[in-house]
């Protein structure tokens, strides 16, 4: 097997000169099949230290579905969706996954700074984390640590395509140190709003970020990891800079972005706390993106360009315009083969 080649490096485009703004249709344009929910596959655990992982309920079961509704207090948005684990389960998962990704040293020099930043920072956030800790009877700057461990532990890998009919599929997979606890807390939410559904995410119960998440026929989003360095020195750098956690952004943006257009500048603008890859799809033509952060803003915006062959784009954890190390091969299938042989571009058939 060859090496993988680099993907061009386009250069940064500017978000106003892609097709964006259009009026955004009930569903993709001539769709054979609406646009799916995104896909949260949970692959495979890669620590060893998993195989002493807590047990639950079975991990091949299908995602609990829950509603949040974001007229109720923060402190007790969750309080439902709780009902549905057993406690003592969440809480022996919660702190095996603490164990396994704060370093014991680490732990107790960013508790004590946790707990004051769960008083500081983001409200609503912050006052749901405060509320699944009060429940769960966890130290609330265990619980912001948790929220923010997540975000720094996943390798990932998002694709983003169009069809020859102009439809825009959008999917992803997540691959956890941790994943055999993280199976058996993964639901499928449905944020309420005034009664109605406004966005739906996937995520794991007692996190209330999001890497996944839909704005019903205006766009999704995804994110993957960027490894910058050790995760909690991103965390305080950017919380003492008062910028958003990387999740919190996305859920953000599902929250106030009305559409494709709007989305993207959230996503790409605003500071967060760390790197991240942010994977934006639309309902119409060329709407999707990849967009390379940095904390303070865009490094790169990778468009979506069929009238070049540029039909899908992929992204896993390395910049796009750079090759992956010999030990990572996610890139290669889609890279090896052309256009005519995908058979997205077959009548009839799905990706």
């Amino acid at each position: 097997m060859g090496a993988i080649p680099p993907l061009p490096r386009p250069g940064r485009a500017s978000l106003s000169a892609a097709p964006m703004g259009r009026a955004l249709r009930g569903a993709a344009r001539g769709a054979p099949l609406p646009l799916p929910p995104l896909l949260l596959l949970l692959a495979l655990p890669r620590a060893p230290s998993d195989a002493a992982a807590p047990q639950s309920a079975p991990a091949g079961a299908a995602p609990l579905r829950c509603n949040v509704s974001l007229d109720s207090a923060p402190e007790h948005r969750w309080d439902a969706a709780l009902r549905l684990f057993d406690p003592d389960f969440l809480r022996a998962a919660f702190f095996r996954i603490l164990d396994l990704a704060v370093p014991e040293k680490v732990h107790a020099i960013l508790r004590p700074i946790a707990e004051e930043l769960a008083f500081s920072i983001h409200q609503e956030y912050a006052g749901e984390i405060r509320g699944l800790s009060n429940a769960l009877g966890l130290n609330v700057g265990d619980g912001l640590l948790l929220n923010l461990a997540y975000e720094y532990s996943a390798f990932c890998t998002s694709i983003i395509a169009q069809d020859k009919n102009g439809n825009i599929y959008h999917g992803r997979n997540m691959d956890y140190a941790f994943g055999s606890i993280l199976r058996k807390v993964t639901i499928e939410v449905d944020f309420l709003q005034n009664g109605k559904v406004k966005f739906k995410g996937t995520t794991f119960f007692g996190y209330v970020g999001l890497w996944t998440g839909q704005s019903p026929q205006k766009f999704t989003i995804t994110a993957d990891e960027r490894d910058r360095g050790s995760w909690w020195e991103n965390v305080i750098a950017g919380l003492v800079q008062r910028n958003s956690p990387v999740s919190w952004l996305i859920r953000t943006t599902l929250t106030k972005a009305e559409d494709f257009e709007a989305a993207s500048f959230m996503l790409a603008e605003t500071p967060i706390i760390a790197d991240v890859y942010y994977i934006i799809g639309g309902t119409t033509s060329r709407e999707g993106l990849v967009i390379t952060r940095k904390r303070s803003g865009p490094e790169d915006i990778w468009p979506l360009d069929p009238s070049t062959g540029g039909w899908y784009l992929v992204e896993t954890n390395y910049d796009h315009w750079t090759t992956p190390p010999p030990s990572d091969l996610r890139r290669y299938a889609l890279l090896g083969g052309g256009w005519a042989q995908m058979p997205l571009f077959v009548e009839g058939t799905w990706l």
